[in-house]
């Protein structure tokens, strides 16, 4: 077999992501609680409960899984809902939990990587019209000021939005996060709205923190650039100064210049996954169906790990810093994780060799987790978690990521020992 290492640049930053309601629960004040609540709406007919028990003191034991793993960041959100949860009462003991995150993280030397917005909303807001209303960015960038100003002494990496537009075209588009709503004007409107929210936050974080570096992360699926999807439509509004969605048109000059890097989440392409899907279900019940499959358990992520390299040639545009922000796939049985990790670990290091300026990988995710719409049905772990139990279970994917950690690098020996069926693509003869 050849013998090869794919090494990776000094001070790059391996880590793993998480969102707030995913690992904390819903907190009550926001409006997923409710929604989660109501038939029909997560597909397991289950909610977050306490999720991963993070908000009770559990995010101690992970974080020490994450630095025993030889993780260097970690992408983690705060939850709006929880630090305002009505509009003049902020809850100052819910920010010092938040603070003694972050010090955790430093203390077992792991650099945060903070969301101020995962989707979820505190229920006044939401009441009000949420991102619908006009006022909804100077809401945002007041909650904003006010967090930054508090965390500021214990992260310098800062997102504004986690995948504003898939937030938008599910939440106004699709129906399927609350408000539920089935509208396209409705979603150009909050895209602009989130466009504005997050230009004037921009503004207030680099006045209160020098060194403050504030980006966005977006999902790239391919298929979102196609004419009319509207997909891309936030992440281009901050190169052209103008947001196009449907019909709409709406000039947003504040935006330019104000972007310090760029989140890329990618789990696949749109094309991909579907030929994958028919893939698989032509090989159900054959003799080879223990063969390498190319789409998870869920027949929602395909390994694609050319869509990465599309993704970050995508984002290379933008003439910005990047980050693959999250990447990853669902699977219970801890087979497939690792061929799609080895084989999306070597796509990442074809572009990186090639000068594109991404600094850093965020794995999702760290542990199982709450899966918003789909529940507790999908598996994406690192570490397996029973939500009865709080058991978590290490993976083998887990000791596979802590070798690319720790070394900075893919070699042929980790290949062929984690996921050797892959051996021959990514070394071949």
């Amino acid at each position: 077999m050849p013998k090869a290492t794919f090494n990776f640049p000094v001070g790059f930053l391996w880590g793993s992501a998480t969102a707030a309601t995913c690992v904390e629960g819903a907190s009550p004040d926001s409006d997923w609680s409710e929604w989660e609540q109501q038939p029909g709406h997560v597909l397991d007919g289950s909610n977050s409960g306490r999720a991963c028990e993070w908000w009770a003191g559990c995010w101690r034991e992970d974080f020490d899984r994450a630095q025993e793993s030889n993780h260097k960041a970690l992408r983690l959100s705060v939850e709006w809902a929880r630090l305002q949860p009505e509009p003049e009462r902020w809850d100052e003991p819910a920010l010092d939990r938040y603070r003694e995150m972050l010090i955790g993280l430093k203390q077992r030397g792991i650099t945060p990587m903070v969301s101020l917005h995962h989707y979820t909303n505190p229920r006044w807001f939401a009441e009000i019209g949420g991102w619908e209303n006009d006022q909804a960015a100077a809401y945002f960038a007041e909650y904003a000021r006010r967090v930054v100003d508090a965390l500021k002494a214990h992260c310098a990496l800062w997102l504004s939005f986690s995948a504003p537009n898939a937030y938008a075209l599910a939440a106004y588009r699709a129906g399927t996060f609350p408000p539920g709503k089935r509208d396209e004007a409705a979603a150009g409107k909050v895209l602009v709205n989130m466009a504005k929210a997050h230009a004037a936050a921009y503004d207030l974080v680099h006045a209160l923190q020098s060194d403050a570096q504030l980006g966005f992360s977006h999902i790239w699926s391919g298929a979102s650039g196609r004419a009319n999807a509207g997909g891309d439509a936030f992440p281009l509004a901050f190169r052209a100064g103008r947001l196009e969605f449907g019909s709409l048109r709406e000039n947003l000059p504040q935006l330019k210049e104000r972007l310090d890097f760029l989140g890329i989440d990618y789990f696949a392409r749109e094309e991909s996954l579907s030929a994958s899907k028919k893939e698989k279900r032509k090989k159900r019940g054959a003799p080879d169906q223990a063969a390498v499959e190319n789409v998870s358990e869920s027949m929602h992520i395909a390994n694609d790990p050319a869509g990465l390299r599309e993704a970050i040639k995508w984002g290379w545009k933008f003439d910005l810093p990047m980050f693959i922000t999250a990447n990853g796939c669902d699977d219970s049985r801890d087979n497939y994780r690792r061929c799609y990790l080895a084989e999306h670990v070597h796509a990442l290091w074809h572009m990186v060799n090639f000068n594109a300026p991404v600094r850093g990988y965020f794995h999702w995710s760290l542990t199982d987790h709450f899966g918003w719409e789909r529940g507790w049905s999908e598996k994406f772990g690192l570490w397996g978690l029973d939500p009865q139990t709080q058991q978590r279970t290490r993976r083998q994917s887990a000791d596979f990521y802590a070798e690319i950690c720790r070394t900075d690098s893919l070699s042929s020996d980790m290949v062929e020992k984690y996921c050797p069926e892959v051996f021959d693509k990514i070394f071949p003869v």
